[in-house]
């Protein structure tokens, strides 16, 4: 009854040759509306494009919804050779993303074990290739961020891949969000990482102070 009410409003669409349900584009427009309306593509575009061209990198914003992190704007700073460019719209993996543990370095080991035990931990060769695979290995990487005030991954959710994030807080409220830059690991190296810390650093302060002005936070 509700995929037929759904393809009566055009949000799905039945296809005629097996007969499958498939979402339209008329269902990623709402999503696209929605964060048009809550301001948080206003409020956080100019941040990240300046980010971008700092870092020369793609720069994120993962919002925090209840018990996972989805990504709602982006910048590419990359304008040439290797360039790390995902989908925007889709959830953060939380055990095994720059971005994951640096919103579950925030909460307490416990609230972290419980959420990536409802999420599960990567398996050997679907991720990176240093991927942590158990709750052990998860919560070293979790302290280590908790100490540091960031998180930085190398190959962990993709091969070739590196990532350094942090968390956007804001008193009152925890973590809301992270701010992440990305890119190949090749020219993203741990050393280009900590050099383009204070400008992911700054832009998740900016992004808390405007936070109270977009629901979405």
């Amino acid at each position: 009854r509700l995929l037929i009410e759904l393809a009566e409003h055009g949000y799905v669409r039945q296809s005629h040759d097996r007969g499958h349900y498939m979402l339209t584009t008329k269902l990623v427009t709402l999503g696209l509306t929605h964060l048009k309306l809550s301001g948080v593509v206003d409020i956080c575009q100019p941040i990240l494009d300046r980010l971008a061209r700092a870092s020369g990198e793609l720069a994120r914003i993962g919002v925090v919804d209840v018990d996972h992190l989805t990504w709602v704007a982006t910048a590419q700073g990359a304008t040439t050779g290797l360039r790390y460019d995902p989908d925007a719209g889709i959830d953060a993996r939380l055990s095994c993303t720059s971005s994951g543990l640096a919103w579950l370095s925030t909460l307490k080991d416990d609230e972290a074990l419980e959420l990536l035990a409802r999420e599960g931990y990567a398996r050997p060769g679907d991720f990176g290739p240093h991927a942590p695979t158990t709750p052990t290995a998860v919560l070293k990487l979790l302290r280590s961020a908790r100490k540091q005030g960031y998180a930085i991954t190398s190959e962990t959710y993709r091969a070739g891949v590196a990532s350094v994030a942090v968390p956007v807080t804001v008193p009152g409220k925890g973590a809301v969000g992270v701010v992440v830059v990305s890119g190949p690991a090749v020219r993203l190296t741990e050393a280009r990482m900590l050099e383009i810390l204070p400008e992911v650093q700054r832009a998740a302060g900016e992004v808390a102070l405007a936070s109270a002005a977009s629901p979405l936070f």
